[in-house]
């Protein structure tokens, strides 16, 4: 690959200074769901989560302290990360735009509440990827507070294995993103990791 020429493409491009502000884009979107009772559940839907660490495996969510399942995590010091699909996107904005204070958002949306195998939270059965996850720090951050958590468990649904390879295939779940303010498929994948350098087969 001759990176110089890429490189002279994307020359002669003029850039305008905006304010500072978020502009990480895309992110992830993500349901999380949290509650030690039946009559506790919630689902908040977020887009500012990531990867902390991978060893140990450690991820984080910011939530406002103003939000209804902000009281929910920090006391029970627990949530679950749910993967949302192309077909899971429309639950997601709803319990987005939707507070648990007004709302049971398992209840109204008929999406299924099951049991987490470590921590006191309930897993999306839809949801093609759950990550069980322990509240490790709660750092205070201004608008938001950080949950640092530990990553306890994964599960994925079956459908997402290559039957021949038993390999995970991500792709299988058709996951969306978020861009300021809107939803996005995937698209096509273009290369993989370390393709700049790999040498072409003969």
């Amino acid at each position: 690959m001759r990176l110089h020429i890429i490189k002279n493409n994307m020359k002669n491009n003029p850039k305008r200074l905006l304010r500072a502000g978020n502009m990480l884009n895309p992110t992830p979107v993500v349901m999380v769901s949290c509650g030690n009772t039946l009559e506790e559940y919630n689902i908040i839907t977020i887009a500012w989560t990531g990867t902390v660490s991978s060893d140990p495996a450690t991820c984080y969510i910011s939530v406002r302290p103003t939000r209804h399942s902000y009281d929910i995590i920090r006391r029970n010091g627990c949530f679950v990360i749910n993967l949302v699909s192309r077909e899971l996107a429309p639950f997601a904005d709803w319990c987005g735009v939707k507070s648990g204070k007004d709302h049971s958002k398992f209840l109204e949306t008929g999406l299924t509440p099951i049991r987490a195998q470590h921590v006191a939270a309930p897993m999306i059965e839809e949801a093609p990827v759950n990550i069980e996850c322990k509240v490790m720090q709660v750092v205070p951050m201004g608008s938001h507070d950080m949950f640092i958590a530990e990553v306890v468990a994964v599960h994925a649904q079956e459908a997402l294995f290559n039957r021949r390879t038993d390999a995970l295939e991500l792709q299988r779940a058709n996951l969306v993103t978020y861009s300021h303010g809107h939803y996005y498929d995937l698209g096509k994948m273009f290369g993989k990791f370390g393709f700049s350098v790999e040498k072409k087969k003969k």
